[in-house]
């Protein structure tokens, strides 16, 4: 289509004004472009014509098109991707895959060892990871995935925020089948991907090892569970290793309100205020002979809430966790120790792989491992 005759097409005529703005930075690297709809309302040209300006800046490698994402500007130091197909997940020479990672936090208590898997999955393919961290705020994990996209990241490895809900950019995501895999957890009757611990398999290992201690009378600690399935997987299996004892789990010795160790809490009050809760509540039911931590961070709360008390760990009150930071040989705390190099390698080799519209979804699931520590004994009998 041109404006009239002898002059140029209104694509090449489109292609050249969006040229002049990318190369005069008003379109900065990373940045999305008009889209194919947005051209024709601007040039008042057809749909054809705006598309086939867009495929001339791609191919003078000056924009990157993602299907169902956008057209967004290209770095200038690095060659045009070309979308995924059936055939070829590997981009074109010259440009390195790039994975962004959205976690909640880290830390040597959880989170450093799962980095680490990821960061050698990305060595082997000769790729790349970005992380940004949401500190468990709902707004901070959809700012940062926004951004990732922005950058043009070729799949996204997710740690979602605690919450009651999971983030309109994560069901975005699923939408527009973009690779992503979850960690940790996982999206309820939705097709994603994710890479987890067997929660519940883990969860009855370390209740039937305080079973086979004598235990009876056991109550497990936590934050809220709503719609975090690696906590209400926890409370499935430890409900589970009750009914395969034919005992009648007592969850008025559960305590689920653990709010100081969640990643968007930052009042160092908080944790005051959770100590002084156990202790109330060891207190209040001094049957309690062990407590199951679901986190390493909420096992350090019960040894303090324990020496306000005077009760010695593991003699009056034994002790069970998820993780520890310690070393196998001289383990201070007895836990289920996640394979988190695992976890986070095989999240990356995951989504590395994915093929745009034709994504496997699969769930893995990887076992943990009982590490006896010094923080659990037999029942004392009186």
């Amino acid at each position: 289509m041109a404006n009239d005759s002898g002059s140029k097409p209104m694509y090449e005529m489109i292609f050249q004004t969006l040229r002049e703005r990318i190369t005069n930075n008003e379109y900065k690297a990373g940045e999305r472009v008009p889209s194919e709809k947005e051209l024709c309302s601007e040039f008042g040209v057809s749909r054809i014509t705006s598309k086939k300006a867009l495929k001339m800046l791609a191919e003078e490698h000056l924009i990157v098109r993602q299907p169902g994402r956008g057209s967004f500007v290209a770095d200038a130091n690095s060659l045009i991707m070309k979308p995924f197909d059936s055939q070829q997940t590997v981009r074109t020479t010259g440009k390195k895959r790039i994975i962004g990672l959205v976690i909640t936090h880290f830390s040597d208590m959880y989170g450093t060892e799962l980095i680490y898997g990821m960061e050698e999955a990305s060595r082997e393919n000769d790729a790349f990871l970005i992380v940004r961290r949401s500190f468990g705020i709902p707004e901070l994990e959809e700012q940062a995935i926004q951004q990732l996209l922005g950058l043009g990241v070729d799949g996204l490895i997710i740690f979602p925020a605690q919450g009651e809900y999971f983030s309109a950019e994560i069901l975005k995501l699923v939408i527009q089948k973009f690779p992503f895999v979850m960690i940790d957890r996982y999206l309820k009757g939705i097709p994603a991907s994710s890479v987890s611990t067997d929660n519940i398999q883990a969860a009855k290992e370390a209740t039937h090892y305080l079973f086979g201690l004598g235990h009876r009378h056991i109550g497990f600690l936590a934050p809220p569970p709503a719609n975090t399935t690696a906590i209400e997987e926890r409370i499935d299996g430890i409900l589970e290793a009750h009914m395969e004892h034919n005992l009648l789990a007592n969850r008025e010795l559960w305590m689920e309100t653990i709010t100081s160790t969640m990643p968007n809490v930052f009042d160092p009050e908080a944790r005051i205020g959770d100590v002084d809760k156990l202790a109330e509540h060891l207190r209040k039911y001094p049957q309690i002979t062990a407590l199951f931590a679901a986190e390493y961070s909420i096992a350090l709360l019960v040894e303090e809430a324990a020496g306000k008390l005077g009760l010695r760990i593991p003699e009056d009150l034994s002790l069970i966790c998820f993780d520890s930071p310690e070393p196998h040989e001289d383990c201070r705390v007895t836990h289920m120790r996640q394979n988190q190099f695992s976890i986070g390698k095989q999240a990356y080799e995951n989504v590395f792989t994915m093929q745009g519209n034709e994504q496997p979804i699969s769930r893995i699931l990887l076992p943990a491992v009982l590490i006896k520590g010094k923080s659990t004994a037999p029942v004392r009998k009186d």
